[in-house]
């Protein structure tokens, strides 16, 4: 453990030294947490929007349930899983960082551009953590595309190890359907995040790219 310890310092260390991670690890984690903290304003705003009520074959047929525990799990597991892994690879931090600003904003431009109604039986998600992040008033309209579906994909396409990524894309599927069973996403939300999510990973690893090469390898 202890020779682990030391081997997560020195990678640290190393990259610490490079001017460029520097800057683009205290730029990303900063504009993390300015999204963070606006979150609460943003999201509180769209709630009063009005948008169409999608007719969603499979939710139509599909019953209501609350899965809420199951959902938390998932989504904390695997985001525990990528906090440990970014301890142990810089590279893994930054990437992971850039690509959820990257992911975060776009969420917040695609559900300003596509206003939407809940689907009918929707069932509040209760998660302690991520509702902090919403403001006082139990959001409903974060429709379009999943936030959970996304965040957990991200940790997918982020993750190296092989076990590690056969878990969070395990994961992804089981949340996805059943943020489906608790009626709190259409279909096309959840189908959509994957996709978005892939996008900005491959922009924040365009971003990050450079140090990739010789000194963090």
């Amino acid at each position: 453990m202890s020779q682990a310890a030391d081997s997560f310092r020195q990678k640290w260390k190393l990259a610490w030294q490079s001017s460029i991670f520097r800057k683009k690890s205290i730029i990303g984690f900063s504009l993390v947490l300015i999204i963070l903290a606006f979150f609460p304003l943003f999201f509180q705003a769209i709630e009063k929007r009005h948008g169409p009520l999608l007719q969603d074959w499979l939710l139509i047929r599909l019953p209501a349930y609350d899965v809420s525990i199951f959902v938390f799990i998932i989504i904390w597991a695997t985001s525990l899983l990528m906090l440990f892994r970014s301890i142990q690879d810089p590279n893994i931090f930054l990437q992971f960082i850039w690509a959820y600003v990257f992911l975060c904003l776009s969420r917040m431009i695609s559900i300003t551009l596509i206003p939407l109604d809940p689907p009918d039986r929707l069932l509040p998600m209760v998660d302690p953590i991520s509702n902090a992040f919403y403001g006082k008033k139990y959001i409903t309209k974060d429709l379009f595309f999943s936030g959970h579906t996304s965040t957990i994909f991200l940790n997918f396409l982020c993750l190296r190890k092989k076990p590690d990524k056969i878990f969070a894309l395990i994961g992804t599927i089981i949340a996805g359907v059943l943020l489906l069973v608790q009626h709190v996403h259409y279909t096309v939300d959840v189908i959509a995040a994957p996709f978005f999510t892939y996008l900005v990973y491959w922009l924040a690893k365009k971003l990050v790219v450079e140090n990739r090469k010789g000194l963090l390898q």
